[in-house]
């Protein structure tokens, strides 16, 4: 009875995802997701809305396929049409299967290198960040605020607070405000391997590359954390380097630059004892 109850709330969870539902995990995977995380950037809504163009024409195009399948299957086999036809060619089809495809490719082009622009054209920055990749774990500079700086390493099992997520929350969160443009500046350690720099529902991923350095931008619109994770193949530990965006409102972005900047130390000491580890 239990287990036949804990999967109707499964479903249930799931119709409230579908629905647009539960909010305050918005930021994050939950059980039982289909399709992408909610939105959070104009980036990410414009990927949405394309996406969904691209399913209603994916869709027409299997049941048309389907129903003409389906009327040769019924129509031209052998009991119902014994004397088949004898046609090898028609030009007004021929002509048909051949433009009606190139327009559909057109249609979709068109929208498509639009937000191909909208995704690669970086607007003037408010704030500007560089992440850098290393085995395995992300570094992040503010280079507009006095060179503040700091590591950003996964919590283990034991240190999670209540509502931390396992393998996604950090020890330090990236912060940034609120309705600004964000230009992210992404790169690798010389000596390390390439990274992906990912945010699914800020619609970013780009590669951290050693001796390259790549760019991408965002503007969240709504508050709170998002989570990501590295998404290349980088080694061992490749699964538990995650990524965490915290937006804040202005003011509070304000605070926690004057705080970091005011002198705070950065937390190296967890990272030289991982690696310290790994080493051993």
């Amino acid at each position: 009875m239990a287990s036949k109850w804990g999967f109707v709330a499964a479903i249930a969870a799931a119709a409230m995802v579908l629905a647009g539902g539960l909010p305050a995990m918005a930021q994050q995977p939950v059980p039982w997701q289909l399709g992408f995380q909610p939105s959070s950037t104009p980036v990410m809504e414009s990927i949405a809305g394309f996406h969904n163009f691209l399913l209603v024409i994916i869709t027409v195009i299997t049941l048309f396929v389907l129903a003409l399948l389906t009327i040769v299957v019924f129509k031209f086999n052998s009991k119902s049409n014994k004397d088949p036809s004898r046609t090898s060619h028609h030009t007004m089809l021929e002509v048909a299967w051949t433009v009606i495809p190139v327009i559909i490719l057109v249609v979709i082009a068109i929208p498509s290198f639009r937000l191909l622009y909208f995704q690669l054209e970086v607007p003037e920055p408010d704030v500007t960040i560089k992440a850098t990749g290393y085995q395995w774990y992300w570094g992040y500079e503010y280079p507009d605020n006095d060179g503040l700086s700091f590591d950003s390493i996964m919590l283990t099992d034991d240190e999670l607070q209540p509502g931390q997520p396992r393998l996604l929350a950090v020890d330090n969160n990236v912060v940034v405000p609120v309705d600004k443009v964000v230009k992210m500046l992404v790169t690798a350690d010389p000596l390390g391997v390439i990274h992906s720099w990912t945010i699914p529902s800020f619609g970013s991923k780009v590669d951290a590359v050693p001796g390259r350095m790549n760019e991408t931008w965002f503007k969240a619109t709504k508050t709170g954390i998002y989570y990501g994770q590295c998404s290349e193949l980088c080694g061992r530990d490749h699964a538990f380097m995650p990524i965490a965006v915290e937006v804040v409102t202005q003011e509070e972005y304000d605070a926690w630059l004057a705080e970091q900047t005011a002198g705070l130390k950065p937390r190296e000491d967890k990272k030289l004892a991982q690696m310290t580890a790994a080493s051993e």
